[in-house]
């Protein structure tokens, strides 16, 4: 049982209950329809629009210094969200709704991205419009870093010792 505030985060204010589906992603741990929630520690990753890629990303005590050097660099921030230029225009005119989900009914998914799951039909406990998403994302321990491109990126971290998320790289230039 999960004891962690919980989260949803939706383009769509109508949502009133999540009914279990397909996962996007293959993960090996999901065997059945699923709702899916993220941690309010990562809740980050996931307040942009939908379809903006981003790569998301952190040192634990398992990243080695170089790592953290060369791709965090002289940030003082915990996490790094990585995204490219032409999705600013989005961002700024889109709104997102917070759901929060009841803990209780969700398991640990993967700890890295923040990944809950629950194989029941769940109603969420409440809804927070966001219509600033980069008022609210500065107010987390988050760099949001503007690229061009961010195919580079997905390669350098996918070979780094860094915990990260690669979200919706389908849409990357």
């Amino acid at each position: 049982m999960c004891k962690e505030r919980l989260f949803h985060i939706s383009e769509n204010p109508k949502i009133e209950i999540f009914i279990p589906r397909v996962s996007p992603s293959h993960f090996d741990d999901i065997g059945s329809d699923v709702v899916f929630a993220i941690s309010e520690k990562l809740l980050h990753n996931y307040l942009f629009p939908r379809d903006c890629p981003r790569i998301a990303f952190y040192a634990t005590n398992k990243t080695s210094q170089e790592d953290k050097e060369r791709l965090m660099g002289p940030t003082t921030a915990t996490y790094v969200v990585a995204v490219e230029n032409r999705w600013m225009t989005a961002i700024q005119k889109t709104t997102l709704f917070v759901y929060e989900m009841p803990a209780p009914y969700f398991s640990l998914l993967d700890e890295c991205a923040g990944y809950y799951i629950s194989r029941r039909t769940v109603a969420p406990l409440s809804i927070k419009p966001v219509y600033n998403i980069l008022e609210e994302l500065l107010k987390r321990e988050i760099e949001l870093r503007m690229m061009p491109s961010l195919q580079n990126l997905a390669v350098q971290i996918g070979r780094s010792t860094l915990n990260y998320s690669v979200i919706r790289m389908r849409n990357a230039r």
